[in-house]
């Protein structure tokens, strides 16, 4: 049996660095990610808990232009809708907001749940059968925290209609789609989100 490490002091400042800094980006630089490195974190991704062991993350990577180019068309679209929700200045301040990175970000990927999969054989989601699109969002987590360790920012749109994602990248019916990702090295660093910087509301972590 191999001994389990030690994590000392240094290491558990280093991590609540880690999770202090993450942010949800959306001004990545155009530069591409090393293959290696994307398999790297896609790697640790498989490492998060999952319900039962059921590892139910379906991950696709978007590349094709055309395909692209809808995800990007669905989100103008919603966001659109979204924006004819409120009105006065919260309307003009939602109009300024940068939502996503679709354009820039190098790597993207539509993560789903695979709510058929055998894995598992059921165990643990016989009364909270959400626990299999729990243990999706855990996986993005991971790959998230793992993303910025290595220098990566990642950002999670969710102003998508995910019928037409799902369409779009030909997922199985019986995938749902939890997640539209956007991956590259971020153009600027804040400790602070974004949101808060732009005013659309304040941070009460920060007291």
């Amino acid at each position: 049996m191999t001994a389990p490490p030690v994590f000392d002091g240094d290491f558990r400042d280093k991590l609540g660095e880690l999770i202090a800094w993450r942010r949800d980006v959306r001004r990545f630089r155009r530069e591409p990610v090393p293959e290696e490195l994307r398999a790297k974190l896609l790697d640790l991704m498989q490492l998060s808990p999952s319900v039962g062991h059921s590892q139910p993350w379906r991950w696709l990577e978007v590349t094709d232009p055309e395909q692209r180019s809808a995800v990007q068309a669905s989100f103008s679209r919603c966001n659109a809708e979204a924006l004819a929700d409120f009105e006065g200045e919260r309307a003009a301040l939602y109009a300024r907001l940068k939502l996503e990175g679709l354009c820039e970000a190098p790597v993207q990927f539509a993560v789903f749940c695979d709510h058929v999969t055998a894995q598992g054989h059921g165990l643990g989601r016989r009364t909270m059968p959400e626990m299999l699109d729990y243990s999706v969002v855990a996986a993005i987590t991971q790959f998230w925290l793992a993303a910025r360790a290595h220098g990566l920012g990642l950002g999670w749109v969710s102003i998508l209609d995910p019928a037409e994602i799902a369409a779009i990248v030909g997922a199985p019916p019986e995938w749902k789609l939890i997640g539209y990702l956007c991956l590259g090295y971020p153009e600027e660093e804040h400790e602070v989100p974004e949101l808060v910087r732009a005013g659309w509301e304040s941070d009460s972590r920060l007291g």
